[in-house]
């Protein structure tokens, strides 16, 4: 089975119909400081073998990372624990701050 993605304006999109979806960020604290999407609930990748069950499995996942890769490992190994309705971002907050809010910064 395969990870359904979303983009940047998808994304957007949910938000701004206020959608009910949890926004994961698997990034490091220091990213997380440096830059952010509105919204998230912040779990590093390496903390969530440990924080999984602070995850509800009754709603969307959104999982997002700086490119797009540690947010695809993520949301495979949740799949794998019996997590359902994962979305990676593509492109990650770069694409965020490209495409929908420059204000944040890219790094």
């Amino acid at each position: 089975m395969t990870i359904q993605t979303i983009n940047a304006a998808q994304l957007q999109q949910w938000q701004q119909q206020q959608k009910d979806f949890v926004l994961l960020d698997v990034r490091e604290d220091n990213e997380v400081q440096y830059a952010a999407i509105p919204g998230y609930l912040h779990i590093p990748m390496n903390m969530i073998p440990l924080r999984q069950n602070e995850l509800p499995d009754d709603k969307p996942i959104v999982i997002y990372c700086h490119h797009g890769m540690r947010s695809m490992q993520v949301a495979l190994y949740l799949q794998d624990t019996g997590f359902e309705n994962l979305y990676n971002l593509k492109g990650g907050i770069d694409a965020w701050s490209r495409e929908v809010d420059c204000n944040i910064p890219t790094y």
